[in-house]
């Protein structure tokens, strides 16, 4: 789901109290952001119900980026009882990508 300033609280904080919510933070000139997106999301439906995706246009919310220290994009947040707690920078492959989201849902999970 695509997350705005109006939205963050309630799609990203509010539920990380329930269960994980990964943040992708990126932008549409981004290359790597463009190659991470889809890879991410299917990782992400896999898990379905166990971890959430939320989506944050850096370029459009420019207030959430700074207030979260993204200085890179892609950058990855997993958000749980309303703070970050883990996340990575950069493209990744599918399979690291699922091996950190089994790893947050072991950790951080419901």
């Amino acid at each position: 789901m695509d997350v705005t300033s109006e939205t963050f609280q309630r799609d990203v904080i509010e539920r990380s109290h329930e269960l994980p919510v990964v943040v992708d933070f990126w932008a549409a000139w981004c290359g790597p952001c463009r190659m991470l997106g889809p890879a991410i999301e299917t990782e992400v439906a896999k898990r379905a119900g166990r971890i959430e995706l939320a989506k944050v246009d850096v370029d459009a919310e420019q207030v959430l980026a700074a207030q979260y220290g993204i200085q890179s994009i892609p950058t990855v947040a997993v958000f749980r009882d309303g703070k970050p707690v883990s996340g990575f920078v950069g493209a990744h492959p599918a399979a690291s990508i699922g091996s950190f989201l089994d790893d947050t849902i072991e950790k951080h999970g419901a």
